[in-house]
C-alpha cells in the first residue's frame, strides 16, 4: 500500500509542476497589452475600405481591366437602386479582411498558442495560430479565413510589439466594402497583417492590411486603425443581421418587403418574380 501510495505522490506532484510549468510559460509581461473594447477610427458601416480615399471609384484600387468592368457594372447596378455585389446585405458575413474594418467593437485576446479576435460584426471568431505550425495540407474555406501568426519584437526591447499574420481560405462571396469592390472567383486571396500598437497612444492600434488577389494587379496596402473604448467594464452587443432584414432575393432579383409585409421593387421598371408554381387569375 505504502509503495502505490507514494507512486499516486509522484504522479501528482509531476502532474502539478506541470501544471504550473505551463501557467508560468504564458509570461504575459513577453507580450503587449491589447485589453479592453476596440472600435474602428473614421466613418462607420459602409466606410471605404482605405479610409484615406473616398468611397468607389475614389478607392483607386489597383484592378484588372475584367474586374474593374464588374467593379463598374456593380456600381451602375448601386446606382440603380440595386445592392451591386456587395453580398453583406443579405446577411452574409463581412469576410476578411473587410470584418477588419470593425464597423462594431471587437476584443483581442493573446494566449501563447492562439491570438483569438472576437468581432461583434456577424459574431466572427477569428484565430490567429502562433503556435509555430505549418499550412495544413488541406483545411475548410470560412469567411474568417485561416490564420497562421508571428510575434515580433521589432524595437529589441525584451517584449513582443508586432503580430505579423497570413491568412489564406477565405470563403466567398465577399467585397472589400459596401462599394462592392470585388475579389477574385478563384478564392486564392492571401491576406498579410502587421498589428501593433502606436509608438506615442497606448490606445491606438494599426493594422497595416496587404491583400494579394489576382483580381489586382498589384499588392493592395491600406492602414486601417483602432482607438480602446475607455471603459473598466466594456459593454457587448449582440448583431444578428437577419432580425428583420427586409432584403428578398429571388431568382437573380433583388426585392424588399415593404412595411405593408408586400413585395417590392428596387428599381425603376423592375420585373416581378416568377410565379409560374403558383395560382394565378
Amino acid at each position: 500500500m505504502r509503495y502505490r501510495s507514494s507512486i499516486t505522490s509522484v504522479v501528482l506532484a509531476v502532474t502539478l509542476l506541470a501544471a504550473v510549468g505551463a501557467a508560468q510559460a504564458h509570461d504575459e509581461s513577453k507580450y503587449p497589452n491589447w485589453k479592453g473594447q476596440w472600435l474602428r477610427q473614421g466613418s462607420g458601416q459602409g466606410a471605404p475600405w482605405d479610409p484615406t480615399k473616398p468611397w468607389g471609384r475614389g478607392q483607386q484600387a489597383p484592378l484588372t481591366p475584367e474586374y474593374q468592368a464588374i467593379f463598374e457594372a456593380n456600381l451602375a447596378d448601386q446606382a440603380a437602386g440595386g445592392q451591386g455585389t456587395d453580398p453583406s446585405y443579405r446577411c452574409i458575413p463581412s469576410a476578411m479582411p473587410r470584418v477588419m474594418i470593425a464597423v462594431q467593437p471587437m476584443e483581442m485576446i493573446i494566449t501563447p498558442e492562439t491570438t483569438y479576435v472576437l468581432l461583434e460584426l456577424f459574431s466572427t471568431v477569428r484565430r490567429i495560430f502562433t503556435d509555430g505550425r505549418d499550412w495544413p495540407a488541406q483545411f475548410e474555406p470560412s469567411f474568417a479565413g485561416y490564420s497562421i501568426g508571428q510575434w515580433e519584437d521589432t524595437d529589441g526591447d525584451g517584449r513582443y510589439d508586432t503580430l505579423a499574420v497570413e491568412t489564406r481560405g477565405v470563403k466567398g462571396p465577399h467585397s472589400y466594402d459596401s462599394s462592392g469592390l470585388p475579389f477574385h472567383k478563384d478564392g486564392q486571396t492571401v491576406i498579410n497583417e502587421r498589428i501593433s500598437l502606436d509608438r506615442t497612444n497606448p490606445n491606438a492600434l494599426h493594422n497595416e492590411i496587404t491583400t494579394k488577389d489576382n483580381a489586382l494587379t498589384r499588392p493592395w496596402t491600406v492602414k486601417r486603425s483602432y482607438r480602446r473604448i475607455a471603459r473598466e467594464q466594456p459593454i457587448w452587443s449582440e448583431y444578428i443581421c437577419t432580425e428583420d432584414n427586409r432584403h428578398l432575393v429571388i431568382g437573380d432579383q433583388n426585392y424588399v418587403v415593404g412595411g405593408d409585409g408586400l413585395l417590392m421593387p428596387v428599381r425603376k421598371d423592375q420585373p416581378p418574380p416568377d410565379l409560374r408554381y403558383f395560382n394565378q387569375k
